[in-house]
Order: C-alpha cells, then sequence, then structure tokens
C-alpha cells in the first residue's frame, strides 16, 4: 500500500505535475484541478509553506528545489510566512466544484486561505480547553467508579 496518489503517472511525470501544481498554487492563490490532485498538491503546499515559515538556509535550499521560479520562493518565504505566522496547520482549502464535461472527473478549488477574494471565509479559531492537573493514580480509580444511585422506596400512602 502506498502513502501517496499515483495519478496514473510514471514517478518522473507526477512529481514534476504535482511541483508545477504548488508553484502555480503559491503564485495564484487559487488554482482548479481534479479532486486526486488538490488533495496531493494540499499535502506539499502545506510543507513548502512551514519550510517557508522556518525561514532557514537549509529549508530555503529545501523548498528552491521543489518549486519553480525565485518569484514563488520569494512569495514562499516572505508574504506567506508572515500571513500564516501563528496559524499551526491548514493553510489550504479545497472546494468541490463541477463535474468536467469530457471524461465526468470531479473538479475542485484548491487556495490558500487567510486572503482576499476568497471563495470561503475560514473559521475562527476554536479556543483550547485549559488543561486540568493530573490526578493522583488512587484518586482517578475512586472517580471511575460507577455506583448506582439509592433506590427510592414507594410509599403506599401517596397511592391512596
Amino acid at each position: 500500500m502506498t502513502k501517496y496518489r499515483k495519478l496514473g503517472r510514471p514517478a518522473g511525470h507526477r512529481m514534476l505535475m504535482l511541483r508545477n501544481l504548488v508553484s502555480q498554487l503559491v503564485k495564484h492563490e487559487r488554482i482548479e484541478t481534479t479532486v486526486a490532485k488538490a488533495k496531493e498538491v494540499r499535502r506539499l503546499a502545506d510543507n513548502m509553506v512551514q519550510l517557508g515559515k522556518e525561514g532557514s538556509l537549509a529549508s530555503a535550499r529545501r523548498a528552491g528545489g521543489f518549486v519553480f521560479g525565485d518569484d514563488v520562493l520569494h512569495k514562499i518565504f516572505t508574504e506567506l510566512a508572515y500571513r500564516y505566522k501563528d496559524r499551526d496547520g491548514g493553510y489550504t482549502r479545497m472546494l468541490r466544484t463541477r463535474i468536467r464535461v469530457g471524461d465526468a472527473a470531479q473538479m475542485a478549488y484548491i487556495e490558500l486561505i487567510d486572503r482576499e477574494n476568497e471563495l470561503r471565509q475560514s473559521k475562527p479559531a476554536t479556543p483550547q480547553p485549559s488543561p486540568r492537573p493530573p490526578l493522583d493514580p488512587w484518586a482517578r480509580s475512586r472517580l471511575t467508579r460507577q455506583y448506582a444511585p439509592p433506590k427510592e422506596e414507594k410509599s403506599s400512602d401517596s397511592e391512596l
């Protein structure tokens, strides 16, 4: 079993196509492609934004070896790194659009979030619940015991 979609292409063609799609996504911030390709591009594009957020020379060289164009590389390390500095992941959104006429393939828009002219607005971040202090094992075992509530006795006075 593989950990990625093969998309019906040899490995070299597939990687070149995905590199091109990631570069175009960063450049235009929204592209339309098939659903299967969009799911693979989402994975790789999130990795590129993560490299841009790291900002080290090693990450710049890794991203430079993947995307096409110096303008795309510059955008990853300046604009996108600044835009997503407080976000921990989920930099892209996939929206299914239509069924293509020629081969009935499902099409989808994939776009970078938190930008102007979005197709759908981002949801606000959900606050994390405050962490509870850990309990000692004896107290935890006492709390996990479940007791049945006491039975209520029926009195014959209320029936009369």
